[in-house]
């Protein structure tokens, strides 16, 4: 049984971990990226948590766009709509510093864009 106590107890500590790891998700980001033609852009974008694995995020880049999001371990992803009606998928790897690193593109459009999240300390 001591095993038993002790499995349960790491099995708690790994999903406040977890939860915890989730929750460092959320904040505002500064940032750059570069479209389609490899022209760059900046702004910033607010993530904003809704559960210990989802989330809302809005970009400020010149355009507005928002959408959902999701965490899963060192992958996050966003499915936003442009304030032009247009949709999108974009898909980060998060670096061990917060950065979100990926590429987003838009239904119908050949391509992808570049863009990296900062967080804003």
């Amino acid at each position: 049984m001591r095993g038993a106590g002790a499995v349960a107890g790491l099995t708690l500590v790994v999903m406040l971990v977890g939860s915890a790891v989730a929750q460092e998700i959320g904040g505002r980001y500064q940032v750059q990226g570069t479209n389609f033609d490899g022209s760059p852009y900046r702004g910033t974008a607010t993530i904003t948590l809704t559960s210990d694995t989802t989330c809302r995020i809005a970009w400020s880049v010149g355009t507005t766009s928002e959408g959902i999001c999701m965490r899963n371990r060192n992958a996050f992803s966003a499915a936003y709509q442009m304030s032009n009606g247009r949709v999108g998928l974009a898909i980060y790897r998060i670096l061990d510093d917060g950065t979100l690193e990926g590429v987003w593109t838009l239904a119908g459009q050949n391509g992808s864009g570049r863009e990296v999240l900062v967080p804003m300390r």
